[in-house]
């Protein structure tokens, strides 16, 4: 459920229409980021196979702006990844609009 509310929110943003994929685990979601070119990426942090730290570097490391969108607490993170936009849950959809604006801009 909180998946598909936050596919509303960013189709709501969107200008002329986006794409969403939904990934329930990390493994769903490298096949995702194989097959297409994305702009932002929401992740949880615990996913039906484990914690998106792995995956969360190699989004920054790509330089694909992301954000977590979790109900775990922003100091699990590796000290690496407590700079990253986090928007903890439950969210106010007014939380997502603002990271997404604020942090979340598209690459050039």
């Amino acid at each position: 459920m909180v998946a598909l509310d936050l596919e509303e929110i960013v189709l709501g943003l969107a200008e002329g229409g986006a794409q969403v994929a939904l990934a329930a685990s990390v493994r769903e979601a490298r096949r995702a980021l194989a097959g297409a070119a994305f702009d932002v990426a929401l992740l949880d942090i615990d996913v039906l196979d484990g914690k998106t730290f792995e995956l969360a570097a190699a989004l920054r490391d790509h330089g694909l702006p992301f954000a977590f969108v979790s109900g775990s607490r922003p100091e699990e993170l590796p000290p690496e990844l407590r700079t990253v936009p986090f928007v903890p849950k439950p969210y106010d959809p007014a939380d997502i609009e603002r990271t997404l604006r604020a942090n979340l801009s598209p690459r050039a």
